[in-house]
């Protein structure tokens, strides 16, 4: 299980955060759901599994608070996917800092991050 505490210590590694497939959303009763983002991604990492190996994924539940992403990025930053980046001088776009921790939340731009620093083929155009 992810801890917060587990978010805050700056790692050699990416980590990434999906949701949890098959969540409930109160506003909708009765309905399941997934994460379309969060599944195009899933679906890039099963494709890739040599690759996928390089960083760490946790899959957290839908429920908000995220208590985890509040106290890594703040209550403003529960966005999922995303993508926490260690600090080891590699570039990406569409990078935000939140208290020191680097990251991206944008299913694009986590695209792009995971082939320039994990050598993840590019999306065709």
């Amino acid at each position: 299980m992810l801890r917060a505490v587990d978010l805050i210590v700056m790692t050699t590694r990416d980590r990434l955060l999906l949701l949890k497939p098959g969540f409930v959303d109160p506003a909708f009763p009765g309905q399941r759901f997934y994460c379309w983002h969060c599944a195009l991604i899933e679906g890039v990492l099963a494709s890739f599994p040599e690759l996928a190996a390089r960083i760490d994924v946790e899959r957290i539940d839908w429920e908000r608070p995220r208590a985890a992403l509040v106290t890594a990025l703040g209550l403003e930053n529960q966005t999922l996917p995303v993508l926490l980046l260690a600090n080891d001088g590699v570039s990406a776009a569409g990078v935000r800092v939140h208290a020191g921790q680097a990251f991206i939340d944008d299913k694009d731009d986590i695209l792009r991050a995971l082939s320039v620093r994990h050598g993840f083929p590019l999306p065709h155009p």
